[in-house]
C-alpha cells in the first residue's frame, strides 16, 4: 500500500512535469525562430537585441532565470503575485530559455541552405514569405532536428529545476517522499520515470527523422 501510495503521487508529479514539457515546446519553438530572424536581421539594433538576449540566456543559470522570472513582477512592478503565478512563471522561464537555444540551432540551419535555393526560388516567382515556408523551412527542420532532439531531451530533465518554485512535479514529490520515509526508493523510482520518459521523447523523435529521410 505504501509502494501504490507513492506510486500514485509520483504519476501526479510526472503529469506535472509533461505539461511543463510540453507547454514549454509550444512556445519555444516558435519564439525560437522569431529569434534567429531577429538574430539574422539586417536591422542592426535588432540583431544586437537578439545577441545579447540570446548570450543572457545562455549565459546564466535556468535556476537563476527562474527566481527572476517569478519575483520580477513584484520587486519592478509592485505587483503581488499569486501561487498560481508559479506555474506560469515556470513556462515563461524555461521556454524564454530554451528560445534561445532553439534559435542559434535554428540559425545554423538557414544559413547552411545554399543561396543559389533562394535565388531559384525568386526566378520562380516566389515571394521570401513563399520561399521561406515552402522551400527552406522543410530543409532547415530536416538538417536540425538531431540538434533539436538533444534539447528536448534535455528538457525533460530540465523540468526538475521547477523545484525552485515549489511547483509540485515528479523530482519535487520524489524528494518529498523520499524525506518523510527516510528511504531513497522514491528518488530512484523517479529516476526510472525520467528514464522512460527521455526514452519515449527519443524513440519518437528518431521516428520523425526517419519520416524526414525521404530521399533514402
Amino acid at each position: 500500500m505504501i509502494f501504490e501510495s507513492m506510486f500514485i503521487q509520483l504519476c501526479k508529479g510526472m503529469l506535472t512535469s509533461i505539461e511543463i514539457f510540453a507547454l514549454t515546446l509550444l512556445f519555444s519553438l516558435p519564439l525560437g525562430l522569431l529569434v534567429a530572424w531577429g538574430r539574422m536581421s539586417t536591422i542592426k539594433p535588432i540583431r544586437w537585441l537578439m545577441k545579447i538576449y540570446i548570450s543572457i540566456m545562455r549565459g546564466t543559470p535556468l535556476m537563476l532565470q527562474l527566481i527572476v522570472v517569478f519575483f520580477a513582477p513584484y520587486y519592478i512592478f509592485g505587483f503581488n503575485t499569486s501561487s498560481q503565478f508559479r506555474m506560469i512563471a515556470v513556462v515563461i522561464a524555461f521556454s524564454i530559455n530554451y528560445a534561445a537555444y532553439f534559435a542559434e540551432i535554428y540559425r545554423g540551419g538557414i544559413e547552411s541552405i545554399p543561396k543559389g535555393q533562394y535565388e531559384a526560388a525568386k526566378v520562380l516567382g516566389y515571394s521570401k514569405f513563399e520561399t521561406f515556408f515552402i522551400i527552406i523551412l522543410p530543409q532547415v527542420i530536416k538538417t536540425v532536428l538531431p540538434s533539436i532532439t538533444n534539447e528536448v531531451i534535455t528538457l525533460v530533465k530540465d523540468t526538475s529545476l521547477s523545484f525552485v518554485l515549489a511547483i509540485p512535479e515528479m523530482f519535487t514529490v520524489a524528494k518529498q517522499i523520499a524525506a518523510a520515509q527516510a528511504s531513497i526508493t522514491a528518488l530512484i523510482v523517479a529516476g526510472v520515470f525520467y528514464y522512460v520518459f527521455n526514452i519515449i521523447v527519443a524513440l519518437l523523435m528518431e521516428a520523425v527523422e526517419e519520416e524526414l529521410n525521404y530521399y533514402e
